[in-house]
């Protein structure tokens, strides 16, 4: 067996860690840089592999064995050596497998590994088998000269090898270089420097012929090797060149080791306990849901247990049958705890018994003077019926040994009794409230939550009747248009206050609207069993053209109303506006987002009540055939295609793509009697004559959210802001309720409602009726409110 074989095999059977690489990596260099003189240590020939292991292992074998027997390797070896072997240019990182400097080594998995045959790889690769002598001297004896010239190219490893079980690891090194490749200093005269930043000067090497004599001299020069990192010679000792024996002859390279050791079985014998799981892997999601399997199987055995197909045994009737009904203890638990009771046979749940109640101070011995009866009293509680008196009267006696014994005692256990065994127990959760306070809700201060409307601002005056309802215009909130029981609509320039335009009209006014399409600049208005649409007159040239082409009318109209030229006999000098004629009062109006669509209300049309009309084809429908109770108000949603529709007692959600209805939203018990959106969409205000109005979110539940109730009188309108977190109502009782509404975008999170300021003062109630619209403005903080006293006010921040 070849030495290289015998080091493999101690490797194999020693190493600690044999999942590390055998050959550790090495900087590309030529085969000239590290070859020793003479023929024999010339690099095998990349191509041809066979002969490059075969006279490795040849040569190899003879200078191990001549090593350790005192000899120099025959020279007709070297010279075998020398023909077979071709001198070329080699890489430490192609070798492995091709002949480019590397040999083969035996191993264990049936194909050869790969060797190096630098000499610091191979050092790395023997250390990890604990057979440091053994590498020592056949590093020796590949060198015919005694010397050894390790590859300077090679990348030392950081520490000692995790695989090594040799004490020589543990030993310091001398020169304190540090762990740097020697390559660095591979032409200088130092080897490096210490730890105080000192050179450290490189030993003086004996040249060839001193080797030589020495070698002749002393036998100890054929196992002496040479350390380039601590720059010293080492000697092989006895122990180490008996290692290398045990590996030649096949056996371990240390004595110490037992191949017949009694194998223990801690971690596999079956008959000890397994006190930690094999497998510790986190339970799966599909255990902790219901099996749709299971619950088939049990449904199949539930029906043919109803239909009779699974009966019991003719053995378990008769055991039921003896057995008889459970029998239990009603109230006590038999010698059970309360865990032991509560999971009983009999499924009962303990409930303790309620405890006496125990004696307070009217039951005191010696109470003070001023609590004892008067002969008076003592009489009225003798003549008083027994449920409605006290139990017994205070007494004094001058000590306990005084007291006589108590007469009701025996009664008082025999009810008692009673108690126990007849009355049936409930348990009863405690609220745990320790001061009143916690049961109001911890709301922001309003002073927190401005801007909002506080202070009236301004006053419009000009209607002779009550206002029914005003719009401030959508875009800029310059403008602000009113109708009102004289018959008239006026334009107000809000920062003035100046009337700018008035349209007399043929009856009273019942709601207004502005258009919302913002090149058209139109004004509706509901008068009597007609729908008016005007040129507002407020934008430039552009939009008073778009509207006249606009109100210009095609054709005579179809569907549920009629469009008609002309209208209202005008009080300015502009030009007719456009009417669409119905067949019931219009009471109120909504328009679509896109200002193309709009609707109108008559709660008195029955089937026709509800109207939606079309400005561009002139062309009015009836969506519904049917309306269950009577429609009171309408909105379009602001980016969906949704309806509202509040009728007396309900809100009905239309899908208009669908057509078909989404959703319905219950009222509180109240008529209703108005409607609005939150710009999102999400959250509707109604208000009902049950002095409530109730906020519904929409994605919460068809229940209101919040009922709020702050007015004194039916509430007549509710608005919201289109861009602050504001809302308010307003009703007969001649105030305006302004709150806080914050939506968040958070579904999780619900609004916030606080109510921030009440604006009273304003309006005069008049023939039971108060404010009778508001609406806010569509930039700032500020809020309209139109009453039955005919004015019109303005609120500001």
């Amino acid at each position: 067996m070849h030495i290289i074989s015998a080091i493999y095999s101690a490797r194999v059977q020693n190493c600690a860690a044999p999942t590390q690489p055998l050959v550790p990596s090495c900087q590309t260099h030529s085969a000239a840089s590290h070859t020793p003189p003479g023929p024999s240590a010339r690099l095998p020939s990349p191509a041809r592999p066979e002969a490059s292991t075969r006279t490795q292992g040849k040569s190899h074998a003879g200078a191990a064995a001549a090593a350790v027997e005192g000899t120099a390797a025959p020279e007709d070896e070297a010279a075998d050596n020398s023909s077979e072997e071709d001198a070329g240019p080699g890489s430490h990182g192609e070798g492995a497998g091709e002949g480019g400097g590397s040999g083969t080594w035996p191993g264990n998995g049936g194909g050869p590994q790969p060797i190096h045959r630098c000499a610091g790889s191979v050092v790395a690769g023997a250390t990890r088998g604990g057979c440091v002598a053994a590498t020592r001297l056949y590093l020796a004896a590949v060198q015919p000269s005694g010397g050894l010239s390790i590859c300077a190219n090679t990348k030392p490893r950081a520490g000692p090898d995790p695989g090594s079980d040799s004490s020589e690891d543990e030993r310091p090194n001398r020169n304190t270089v540090g762990n740097v490749p020697l390559v660095w200093y591979k032409d200088e005269e130092h080897i490096g420097y210490d730890i105080e930043g000192a050179r450290i000067t490189k030993a003086q090497r004996k040249d060839r012929l001193q080797q030589l004599l020495d070698r002749n001299d002393s036998k100890k020069a054929l196992r002496t090797i040479y350390d380039p990192y601590n720059d010293e010679e080492v000697t092989l000792s006895k122990e180490e060149l008996a290692m290398v024996m045990r590996i030649r002859a096949g056996q371990f390279p240390h004595l110490e080791v037992n191949p017949h050791e009694t194998e223990h079985t801690w971690f596999t014998d079956p008959r000890d306990a397994e006190v930690m799981p094999i497998v510790d892997r986190p339970e799966p999601k599909s255990r902790f849901v219901p099996s749709k399997w299971e619950e088939q199987k049990i449904v199949k055995l539930v029906r043919a247990i109803r239909k009779g197909w699974i009966k019991k045994t003719p053995e378990q009737e008769e055991e039921e049958r003896a057995a008889g009904p459970p029998a239990y203890l009603l109230w006590a638990d038999d010698g059970l705890t309360d865990e032991a009771a509560a999971k009983a046979g009999s499924g009962l749940t303990y409930i303790p018994a309620p405890k006496l109640q125990l004696p307070g101070h009217a039951d005191s011995y010696n109470p003070p003077a001023e609590y004892l009866p008067t002969e008076e009293e003592v009489a009225a509680w003798q003549m008083a019926d027994p449920e409605d008196r006290p139990k017994a009267l205070p007494q004094a006696f001058t000590s306990l040994r005084a007291v006589p014994a108590y007469t009701d005692f025996i009664k008082e256990r025999f009810e008692r009794c009673l108690d126990l065994y007849l009355c049936p127990r409930v348990r009863r959760k405690r609220l745990d409230i320790k001061s009143p306070e916690q049961l109001v809700p911890q709301l922001p201060k309003p002073r927190d939550l401005q801007p909002f409307p506080t202070t009236l601002a301004l006053a419009y005056e000009g209607h002779m009747g009550p206002v029914a309802s005003i719009a401030p215009d959508p875009w800029t909130g310059q403008w602000l248009l009113s109708g009102g029981q004289d018959g008239t609509l006026r334009l107000w320039e809000v920062r003035t206050g100046r009337c700018w335009r008035t349209w007399v009209l043929e009856g009273p006014v019942s709601a207004v609207a502005w258009c919302p399409q913002a090149g058209l600049r139109l004004v509706s208005a509901a008068v009597g069993n007609c729908v008016v649409l005007l040129p507002s007159g407020t934008g430039p040239e552009e939009a008073e053209e778009a509207a006249a082409e606009a109100l210009r009318v095609r054709g005579p109209g179809r569907g549920g109303g009629r469009w008609v030229r002309g209208g209202p006999e005008e009080a300015s000098s502009s030009g007719a506006g456009l009417a669409v004629r119905l067949r019931f009062p219009v009471r109120s109006l909504a328009w679509h987002g896109r200002g193309d669509y709009f609707a109108s209300v008559a709660p008195t049309g029955n089937t026709q009540a509800v109207v939606v009309h079309q400005l561009s084809k002139r062309a009015s429908q009836n969506p519904f055939r049917k309306n269950r109770g009577r429609v009171v108000r309408v909105a379009f949603h602001p980016t969906k295609p949704f309806f509202f529709v509040a009728t007396q007692n309900h809100v009905r959600v239309y899908n208009l793509a669908k057509q078909a209805l989404a959703k319905k939203l219950l009222g509180g018990g109240g008529v209703l009697s108005c409607l609005a959106l939150h710009p999102g969409g999400d959250h509707v205000l109604v208000g009902s004559d049950d002095k409530r109005v109730a906020w519904y979110d929409l994605d919460l539940s068809t229940k209101p959210y919040k009922a709020l109730r702050y007015h004194s009188a039916p509430p007549r309108a509710v608005a919201f802001h289109r861009s602050y977190p504001l809302f308010a109502s307003a009703a007969d009782d001649g105030t305006v309720q302004v709150f806080h509404g914050m939506v968040y975008a958070d579904l999780l999170t619900n609004p916030l409602i606080v109510p921030v300021k009440i604006l009273r003062g304003g309006h005069t109630v008049t023939a039971s009726e108060g404010v009778a619209d508001c609406a806010f403005h569509p930039t700032q903080p500020w809020i309209f409110t139109a009453g039955a006293d005919s004015k019109i006010l303005l609120y500001c921040n």
